[in-house]
């Protein structure tokens, strides 16, 4: 006979209490089926990626060489002849007129020379006055026929020859003065002093540079063309200056001569850039300048970074370019030119103000939001774009 069980029927208040918890119990197990049975999905990220303009374009196409702010006529000044230095009566930086007393050597053995030669002269001159007044007393003898012909011209002779001692000692006299005056160093034109390679006391020779005198007047800015691009420039070419004093300022100038051969060290052409006008007015000798020379050809494409590039659905390549209004996505086809060493000329597809993605292309698909970013992975707005004129088709 089977023991039948029995279990007290639940009281009237434990009913009570466990309904309101039975019912937040069912409620709490329906929510998750609620939310699989939901149709709606949350809105995909914008990937942030590096954005650039392309490069080149106008703004490439000049080139900026550093360069000093020479004077067009540079004098090295010396002695004509060797000795010490006893004063120098000028400094650099000086301005000098034509003929100004520049530097002294002593001059007491030239001048000693000098009084020599004045000796010279005189016993020469002496000399010569006797063999004439010899030659006219031999003359009136030979018209009496008292001494014979031969004796006369050897008379003449000797009249000559001391006419010809006399103008040597003259000549003499001459240098040895002008030897005596070449120990004063005097400006040959109106200028600066622009260097100093002696002081006094310094025994110097004939020819060793004193001075370096920069001649007022044509101004130029001394600058270095590379070996590899020579061609492409002339003289005569229309260059734009700025000094580094004042930024922003541009001067005009002219390539005036550029050297036939490059230095056997550097591998550089010097080359000279000529200021005229108020633009020389405007510079300082030894002012440091950027010339700005325009090149030509393919150098002023616009150049995009090869980590740009990527493989259009064809052939060809490709960019990934940002749309200013949706920033989403288009691939856009572009034709290039011979790829460089870290970028490629853009020859067409895409204008200068375009904004690019720079890196990353192959993670990208046509037509994603993204957003755009500079290399310091700040925003960027992109209606702020270049200005049309430095844009390219």
């Amino acid at each position: 006979m089977a023991r039948a069980s029995f279990r007290p029927a639940p009281s009237p208040a434990r009913k009570s209490f466990m309904a309101p918890f039975l019912v937040a119990l069912a409620l709490v197990a329906l929510l998750p089926l609620s939310g699989c049975n939901s149709d709606a999905k949350p809105a995909p990220a914008a990937r942030p990626v590096l954005v650039i303009h392309p490069g080149g374009g106008a703004e490439a196409a000049l080139t900026a060489y550093a360069g000093e702010i020479r004077a067009r006529e540079e004098s090295p000044l010396s002695f004509r002849v060797g000795g010490k230095l006893v004063r120098r009566e000028v400094d650099v930086g000086a301005h000098v007129k034509k003929g100004d007393l520049l530097a002294v050597l002593d001059a007491g053995d030239l001048a000693a020379q000098a009084r020599a030669a004045q000796a010279q002269l005189t016993a020469a001159e002496a000399e010569l006055a006797r063999a004439r007044a010899d030659q006219s007393r031999f003359a009136k003898l030979a018209s009496d026929q008292l001494v014979s012909r031969s004796t006369l011209d050897a008379q003449n002779a000797a009249a000559t020859a001391a006419q010809g001692q006399a103008n040597a000692a003259r000549a003499n006299l001459d240098v040895a003065r002008n030897q005596t005056a070449y120990t004063q160093l005097r400006a040959p034109h109106d200028g600066v002093i622009a260097s100093r390679a002696a002081e006094a006391g310094q025994v110097v020779a004939a020819g060793q540079t004193v001075f370096t005198l920069s001649a007022d007047g044509g101004r130029e800015v001394a600058i270095a063309l590379p070996e590899s691009r020579i061609r492409d420039f002339s003289v005569g070419q229309q260059v734009a200056v700025e000094l580094w004093s004042a930024p922003g300022q541009q001067l005009t100038g002219t390539i005036r001569e550029i050297a036939p051969a490059a230095d056997p060290q550097a591998r550089t052409y010097a080359t000279r850039v000529s200021l005229s006008g108020d633009a020389a007015k405007a510079v300082d000798l030894g002012q440091s300048a950027r010339v700005y020379v325009q090149d030509g050809g393919t150098r002023a494409a616009l150049t995009v970074p090869l980590s740009a590039i990527q493989r259009a659905n064809g052939n060809g390549a490709a960019v990934w370019v940002v749309d200013p209004a949706t920033h989403k996505l288009r691939l856009t086809p572009v034709k290039l030119g011979a790829f460089g060493e870290s970028v490629a000329p853009v020859l067409s597809g895409v204008r200068g103000n375009a904004w690019i993605v720079a890196a990353g292309g192959h993670l990208l698909r046509e037509g994603q939001l993204v957003a755009p970013v500079d290399r310091e992975n700040r925003p960027i707005a992109l209606n702020a774009t270049k200005p049309a004129a430095l844009t390219a088709r």
